[in-house]
């Protein structure tokens, strides 16, 4: 459902909606791996693809928060190397996700995920360096996490897998998936109002009464930042990466 006027909504919806936005800022501070956690309590207070074009500008403004913050960190080659391949991925989620069996796309999903986080728990036990190198990798990664952010605003946990294989220092990777992801959702707003039409007015004043939300959990999510070891934080992504595919599979 799309939102008529925010007095249409529940307490209920109010508290799982803020919930989400706080979920955001933390994850755009750099606890990555728990946005699916947003995108699951969003679908709960309304529906699923409703719920996409609430999410996509409060993750804009999360964004641009996590940009102001960790810009000096950003590595512009993974951004350059990695995004052409997410747009191609959107464009192709665009028209995937206008007739989607909705419960075949989130198994195929979580299976890959899990797939991709066993395998990286595999790397990093081998203690080897080497990083992938083939233009195959960045473009199957990325056109997967371009139609999971299309579809689901899912892409996150494909982009952590990558910067992962990709040994990114903890705020390196911080700061370049905040400004790849800052690119990828203002390109994905005008197809959420014009396409899909699941961005209105109404949604849009909704999602300003959650900002505090994800101001709140920016400011959390920066103080944790700075206590978590290197090491821990790798281990940490691919934990919640692993848990969110598990919630995928049963929201």
């Amino acid at each position: 459902m799309l939102l008529t006027t925010t007095f249409d909504i529940t307490l209920t919806a109010w508290a799982l909606a803020f919930t989400a936005a706080t979920v955001i800022g933390l994850s755009k501070a750099g606890i990555k791996g728990i946005a699916i956690v947003n995108v699951t309590l969003m679908a709960l207070a309304f529906t699923a693809k409703a719920s996409t074009g609430i999410v996509v500008p409060l993750l804009v403004v999360g964004d641009i928060f996590a940009v102001i913050y960790y810009n000096r960190h950003a590595n512009w080659t993974h951004i350059l190397k990695f995004l052409p391949w997410i747009l191609v991925g959107i464009v192709c989620g665009v028209f995937i996700g206008n007739d989607l069996d909705e419960g075949l796309f989130k198994i195929a999903m979580a299976i890959i995920i899990l797939v991709s986080v066993v395998m990286m728990y595999w790397w990093d036990r081998r203690k080897s360096q080497a990083v992938p190198t083939h233009w195959l990798f960045a473009g199957l990664v990325g056109t997967i996490a371009g139609i999971t952010t299309m579809i689901g605003n899912l892409g996150g946990a494909f982009s952590n897998i990558y910067f992962l294989a990709m040994r990114v220092p903890k705020n390196e990777f911080i700061g370049t998936a905040a400004w790849l992801f800052l690119i990828i959702n203002v390109l994905k707003l005008p197809l959420h109002i014009f396409v899909w039409e699941t961005i209105t007015v109404e949604t849009l004043l909704f999602d300003l009464k959650l900002v505090p939300g994800i101001i709140l959990g920016v400011f959390l999510g920066i103080r944790l930042v700075k206590i978590i070891k290197e090491d821990f934080y790798r281990k940490m992504i691919l934990v919640l990466t692993a848990l969110g595919a598990v919630m995928i599979l049963i929201r």
